[in-house]
């Protein structure tokens, strides 16, 4: 797939260049500042990247600023995790656009079901259309507590 890539009037840019993204910094974010994945182990998120769609948000300077991932068959099913912005470069807009170009993607396009989970984020994502779910009683999980050993909010 031909990486996709967007450029923000500010100089920030989007990719989904995975060579571009700095693990590095996910994996550091993920593990130590995120509530979903504390403790996260650095091969687990290796491969979480290399078999997702990734968006990688960089600064002007090229900086990773941000990220969102992006699990799919690309015809029928989308779910959004892994979304965050860096502290330092909140405050500027940026979360909304890195969902106005994830969700523009063209491999993205007549899914008939787009999911996420988010504990503080409801304002954002409700924006681009997400909602409750409509009927949660068709929904069920098998949920491995705590799986990377750091306590985690339900």
């Amino acid at each position: 797939m031909t990486p996709y890539q967007a450029q923000h009037p500010s100089g920030f840019t989007i990719s989904t260049d995975a060579s571009q993204l700095d693990v590095h910094a996910i994996h550091r974010y993920l593990s130590e500042d995120s509530y979903w994945a504390k403790d996260i182990p650095y091969a687990t998120v290796e491969r979480a990247i290399a078999n997702s769609l990734n968006f990688g948000l960089y600064a002007p300077d090229g900086r990773l600023a941000g990220f969102a991932r992006i699990i799919t068959d690309y015809a029928t099913f989308a779910w959004l995790c892994d979304v965050f912005v860096l502290p330092e470069f909140r405050g500027q807009g940026l979360s909304k656009w890195l969902m106005e170009v994830v969700w523009a993607h063209p491999e993205l396009q007549g899914l008939r079901r787009r999911i996420l989970a988010t504990l503080d984020a409801h304002g954002l994502y409700t924006q681009f259309g997400f909602a409750p779910l409509a009927a949660p009683d068709r929904f069920l999980e098998i949920r491995q507590h705590n799986p990377y050993g750091a306590p985690t909010a339900n």
